[in-house]
């Protein structure tokens, strides 16, 4: 059996680690920590000095983790094509004085407490009832929270806007195809529907086609909706089709009725 052959290391190599009385320009005396290394001394520097070199260094990181969290929200803000007018709205915001408002909020606040639950049933939520009573108020405040507390995505559209923006594909100008309009429709966390049945109307064959057709792929992806209508739910039926307002009452979807008076020109909506 072959013997392995030890190497002895130079007693000299290695020097037991002492300290020795220093000064800081700065900071004044400290006791410095020497090591010696194969005849190469390694001292401490000040420790104040390195107490405020670490907390200088954290507060940069904390800084530009600070950045790239707001560059991410700005992003998310963007991508969710929230309206100017509600960018900032959240539930703290919103003046609740009746029992119904009062409801109204608790309900909303709820669903955004536990999305993470409501993303992996597809539970939708429907806010009914009178113009001025703070529906997309309540309705973006939800998107807001979600898309600051977690990693989710959230977009807000108008029916007629989507309307618009799917007929503008036919122009062959036009970057944007139709199925990317509706894939940007069903990939979000969340999407909100705003202005159901604004136009008292009858819907036309394309304006319902193009709801089902979003409303099913969702539907399909269990993904949740949020409809806003000045409708009440009755109604429903008649501006986006039977279909739809089957899939969206699925898994329990949740409907609130706000049927107080316009707030619009009070504080607080």
């Amino acid at each position: 059996m072959r013997s392995e052959k030890v190497i002895a290391m130079p007693t000299a190599a290695v020097v037991e680690p002492h300290a020795q009385p220093a000064m800081c320009e700065d900071h004044g005396p400290f006791s410095q920590q020497v090591n010696v290394i194969f005849g190469k001394e390694f001292k401490t520097g000040c420790p104040e000095c390195f107490r405020i070199r670490s907390e200088q260094e954290a507060a940069r990181k904390q800084a530009q983790a600070a950045e790239v969290e707001r560059m991410r929200m700005a992003e998310k803000l963007g991508a969710a094509l929230i309206p100017k007018r509600f960018t900032g709205k959240t539930f703290d915001s919103y003046v609740a004085k009746t029992a119904e408002q009062k409801e109204a909020l608790r309900v909303c606040r709820k669903y955004a407490d536990v999305f993470p639950e409501i993303f992996e049933t597809g539970r939708c939520l429907l806010l009914l009832g009178k113009p001025g009573t703070g529906k997309t108020h309540l309705a973006v405040a939800i998107a807001n929270q979600i898309m600051s507390h977690s990693s989710a995505t959230a977009v807000y559209r108008t029916v007629g806007s989507l309307l618009q923006s799917i007929r503008g594909t036919y122009d062959r100008s036009n970057e944007q195809s139709e199925n990317q309009i509706f894939e940007s429709m069903i990939r979000p966390s969340l999407l909100i529907l705003d202005e159901i049945g604004a136009t008292k109307e009858k819907p036309s064959d394309f304006e319902l086609s193009t709801l089902f057709a979003i409303i099913n792929g969702r539907y399909e992806q269990q993904r949740p909706t949020i409809i806003v209508s000045n409708l009440k739910a009755e109604e429903l039926p008649g501006a986006m089709g039977d279909r739809c307002v089957d899939r969206l009452r699925e898994g329990g979807g949740i409907a609130v009725k706000f049927d107080w008076e316009s707030q619009r020109g009070k504080e607080g909506f």
